[in-house]
This record gives C-alpha cells, structure tokens and sequence, in this order.
C-alpha cells in the first residue's frame, strides 16, 4: 500500500503545480491583452549578435544609488578647447610636474598634487570630486565673507593643500584648470549640486576621536604607503608624490580642508586604503575618526587665518580654531564628541 499511495501523492502534486503555472500564464495573458499589449512573435532567425542594452539601463543597475559620473573623457576632443582640457586635466593630476618644487613651469607649491586630494583628477564618486563645481559658482562661502569663483576656490587649494602661492588668475594655467573643472562638471545642472559629489559624511561618534588609537590604525592600513614617518613616498625624479606627504613640511597646512577631522574622516572612509570605494569600505567609522585625530595631531606647515570666518557663528562644528560663539574648548572642536556641538548650533539658529 506504501507505494501505490507515495505514487499518487506526487501525481496530485504534479497536477496541482501545472495548474498553478497555467493560472499565471493565462494571468499574464489577460493583463497584457487588457493593456493593449502583443504578445511577441516567434522570431525563426538565429540571433547572431547579443542585444544591445540601453545606456540608461545598464547605468541603473551599475549604479543603483545614481551617483554623479564625470563625462566620458573620450568625448573631450569633440569640445571647441580640448587642448586647454587636456592641460587642464595634467595640471591636475601632475601638479607638482609643472608647478612644484622643481615644477617646469613655476615653483609655487609642497610637491603634492590637486588628485592626491581629489582622486583621479576629481572624477571620483565622494571621492573630493569636481562634480559640483562649475554648477554651484560663484558663490557665497562663509570661510572668506565673500563671493568666490572658480579661480578664487582654487587658488585656495594652491595656497592651503599645497601650501604655496596663488596661481596668477590670467594666466595659461588657471584658464586650463578652470576648463577642465568646468567641463567635468558640465552635465549637472546650473544650481544644483551632484548626488556623490564632495566628501562622504562619516555618523559622529559618541565619544572624542583618539589619537592613539588612530595610529594603531594608521601602522594597519596607511604605513605602506605613506609609511612610518608620515613623508610618503616620491617619485624617483623627485617631481613629485607616488605617495604623499601626511604632515610635516611638505603636506597639507593648518588651513586646509582636511585639516578639520570630518574632512578627513570622510575621504579615508571612502576612498583609503588606496583602492577602496565607498560601496566596499575597510575602515569602520570610529577608525575613520581615529586615524584622522591621528594624522591632524602632527605637525604641519601653519597658515594665517585670521581673516577666516568672519563671522565666527559659521564655524563648522569641527573648525579647530578659536574664538568660537559656543561655550565649547578649542579641543572639543578639534577632536569631539561633536553631537553636543553640533546641537547646540542647531538651536540657535
């Protein structure tokens, strides 16, 4: 009896899964006729080629998060100035090459290049890119009081991340780099700023970031390649970085952007080790904090600024440097806890 009855079991559950699969045909079937939708023909030729899919298709499912991308660089020869692009792009990428210590065209700056900062010349998604920048200037920037352009943004990196000279607003290499900055970010919309662009913002934490233990995780993941004294790694005819400087008299001074620990915090979480991305970190975010207390401890060139933030209510939570319109320490600012900080702006605004 065991048999017959195992076998009559499967035939009835046979039955009842065809049935189940014809139900949804013929529910495909009315959906599609009650939308005015054919059926597909049958096609008897062999398909010799793979269908092609769509542009917007494969970005979808490549980038489910729709970030920014810069435009593709083998379009640029089809721009009225390409050359001065192209330049643009090289002044970029090899700084130092050209305007560097021993720089070709003018020594001006620390040795470092703008993409050491800005990674692949300002074309990464959150990684410190040029997505926005041509979309947005000129604009008000609390830092300086002031309406800033393009030329003014970056000569600000020239003097603070490189710790040099202002590059002369009309000459050959400004108007290059004002170029290619403006044709990276070319497809975003005037006023708008684009989704990936800038720095990733890592959570606070509850506690201060620490030093110590950022070194620990500075001699794990960074001593490779910036190794233990923090100077890097130069190119062997000296015209630049392979690796760069992370303090000392050759890095980024007192007034840059990654001075201030959510700067920092936020690039390595995104982008470091060399070759991270920020859909696949390694660091966790109270590492990210720590070895950005951890590198922003050590000595660096300092730069005045005396006439920054004018109005010093406009200090962000992280700016280390007093006088601040809060009750909170200069440390506080520099290395937290910043939820307090970062409250107590909010109600007074």
């Amino acid at each position: 009896m065991k048999g017959p009855f195992v076998k009559l079991i499967s035939l009835l559950a046979g039955l009842l899964g065809l049935t189940a699969v014809m139900t949804g045909i013929i529910g495909v079937i009315v959906y599609l006729a009650y939308f005015g939708i054919g059926l597909p023909e049958k096609n008897t030729e062999q398909i010799k080629e793979p269908i092609p899919v769509p542009t917007i298709v494969s970005k979808a499912l490549l980038d489910p998060l729709g970030l920014w991308h810069a435009p593709d660089w083998n379009t640029v020869e089809s721009e009225s100035n390409a050359a001065e692009i192209k330049y643009g792009r090289e002044l970029v990428a090899n700084t130092s090459e050209f305007l560097g210590p021993k720089g070709k065209v003018k020594a001006m700056s620390n040795g470092m290049n703008c993409q050491n900062c800005h990674l692949n010349a300002g074309t990464v998604p959150l990684g410190n890119n040029y997505g926005s920048v041509f979309s947005t200037y000129p604009k008000m920037r609390a830092r300086s009081g002031t309406e800033e352009d393009i030329e003014k943004r970056i000569n600000d990196c020239f003097e603070r991340s490189l710790n040099g000279e202002a590059l002369e607003r009309d000459s050959k290499e400004m108007k290059a780099m004002v170029a290619y900055i403006s044709w990276v970010g070319k497809e975003v919309p005037k006023g708008q700023s684009a989704k990936g662009a800038g720095i990733y913002e890592v959570p606070l934490l509850d506690r201060a970031a620490d030093p110590k233990r950022g070194k620990l995780v500075y001699d794990q993941h960074c001593i490779s390649c910036h190794q233990a004294d923090g100077q890097g790694v130069a190119k062997p005819d000296e015209t630049g970085y392979l690796y760069p400087p992370l303090w000392g008299a050759r890095s980024y001074n007192s007034g840059a952007g990654l001075f201030r620990l959510s700067r920092f915090a936020g690039y390595v979480k995104a982008n470091m080790p060399l070759g991270v991305t920020f859909e696949n970190p390694i660091l966790s975010d109270e590492e990210a904090w720590d070895v950005a207390a951890f590198v922003n401890s050590l000595d660096r060139p300092k730069k005045d600024l005396s006439k920054d933030w004018p109005d010093i209510s406009k200090k962000p939570m992280d700016h280390p440097f007093g006088p601040y319109s809060d009750g909170f320490t200069e440390e506080q600012h520099k290395f937290g806890p910043f939820k307090s900080i970062q409250e107590a702006k909010a109600k007074s605004k």
